[in-house]
């Protein structure tokens, strides 16, 4: 699977049990292990070993490998190694303790900007309020004579 096709796969399959805060770095230069990381939040332990499975199952039934996952027995930090893209699933504690972003950012030439598929298909659930429009009971009342 080429390069750009894994990432959008796993930010896809990341979108799809809901992760926030997704961030891909583009590490080329700055280490021959890899050359996209991906970082996503989640908001429990339940929830990053489910975008974990869910990365692993997506991009595998898309035609590409994955060579090991890793933390998911505290399922804090999870590890999902898929060759050249290497995908971090962390608790938003855990994400800001460590802040991956800011350690690798003397060293990464850019940020990627990828387009969300998932996200950019669904509807906003809701609507913009309009302000609303005065009612007939809050209307300026006219006095009316008594009928005779």
């Amino acid at each position: 699977m080429k390069l750009d096709k894994l990432v959008k796969v796993a930010v896809a399959a990341l979108e799809d049990v809901k992760a926030h805060n997704i961030t891909v770095l583009n590490v080329i230069g700055a280490t021959t292990l890899f050359d996209r990381m991906i970082i996503a939040s989640a908001d429990s332990t339940r929830q990053t070993r489910a975008l974990a499975n869910n990365v692993q199952d997506k991009v595998r039934s898309g035609g590409g490998a994955v060579y090991g996952i890793e933390g998911g027995e505290t399922g804090e930090w999870v590890l999902v190694d898929l060759g050249d893209v290497l995908v971090h699933i962390m608790q938003t504690s855990v994400r800001a303790h460590y802040n991956l972003e800011e350690l690798w950012a003397g060293s990464v030439s850019e940020k990627v900007d990828v387009i969300t598929t998932v996200a950019s298909k669904l509807k906003p659930t809701a609507r913009p309020r309009k302000p609303p429009t005065k009612l007939a009971s809050t209307a300026k009342r006219t006095k009316s004579k008594p009928s005779e």
